[in-house]
């Protein structure tokens, strides 16, 4: 009659539950300390050559929008939207970037999936 679940033939001899636990939490709390650290940064970009310049929180909540005088065409309102939207995503994806840096670390390249360096 065949085993049920888990590894064939028990848990290795290397691996116990309790280190598996003790290793879970301190990674809980890593990911969470980091988690808070990037929500205290800021990511800043800019578009039209410099003359928007858009700041957005870790939190992603965009903070501060500078415009300089000579980008602003009363003519021209759509290349202004334009550049907005642009300065706005890329300092969104500086924010994104960051955080995949700060958690592949902690997670080892985990990713999606449950591969990577977990034992399971």
């Amino acid at each position: 009659m065949a085993k049920r679940g888990g590894y064939p033939g028990g848990m290795p001899n290397n691996m116990n539950m309790n280190n598996l636990m003790k290793q879970a939490q301190k990674m809980q709390r890593q990911m969470e300390e980091a988690a808070k650290e990037l929500e205290t940064k800021e990511y800043t970009a800019t578009a039209g050559g410099g003359a928007i310049e858009v700041t957005v929180s870790g939190q992603k909540k965009l903070t501060k929008v500078v415009l300089e005088e000579e980008i602003v065409d009363p003519d021209d309102i759509e290349m202004l939207q334009d550049l907005i939207i642009a300065a706005v995503n890329e300092a969104l994806a500086k924010a994104d970037e960051a955080s995949a840096q700060a958690f592949s670390g902690l997670t080892g390249g985990l990713g999606g999936g449950l591969g990577g360096g977990l034992p399971f």
